[in-house]
């Protein structure tokens, strides 16, 4: 079975790297952070996500933003996402998703997030609404 570790951080009790089961889910990870602190807002994350390797949660704090650089738990990896996966992105239809599709096989994975920009008919406007939820792995 391949290793799968995750990064969880913020208002958990002990934060750090946990090697999990490709099953488990985040509340298992949360489980084995100590769990949520009296501060954290339970609604800042959805503990049903199946965990992937390389994944960083953050819980954040009751009236807290988190931080720009952390991917949003369970963002969508342009990279590997199906076109029904990338559908259900705000603002990518049928053909969209294609086209980030067929760019892909074309020209290899994105290297990071901004190179969507070079997928047709996505400009920055739609990159900004689009950006917590996508991730480059």
């Amino acid at each position: 079975m391949p290793e799968v570790k995750v990064f969880v951080n913020g208002a958990v009790h002990r934060p750090g790297v946990y090697r999990v089961d490709p099953a488990d889910r985040l509340e298992d990870v949360l489980a084995m952070a100590g769990g949520l602190t009296q501060d954290a807002d339970p609604s800042s994350v959805n503990p049903a996500l199946r965990v992937r390797d390389e994944a960083h949660f953050y819980i954040a704090s009751v009236g807290e933003t988190p931080p720009v650089s952390v991917s949003e738990p369970g963002a969508i990896d342009i990279n590997a996402a199906s076109a029904q996966e990338l559908q259900a992105l705000r603002g990518i239809g049928e053909q969209k998703a294609g086209d980030i599709i067929h760019y892909r096989d074309e020209n290899g994975p994105f290297a990071r997030v901004e190179d969507l920009m070079k997928v047709s008919g996505i400009g920055p406007k739609t990159l900004e609404e689009l950006r917590p939820l996508i991730t480059v792995r």
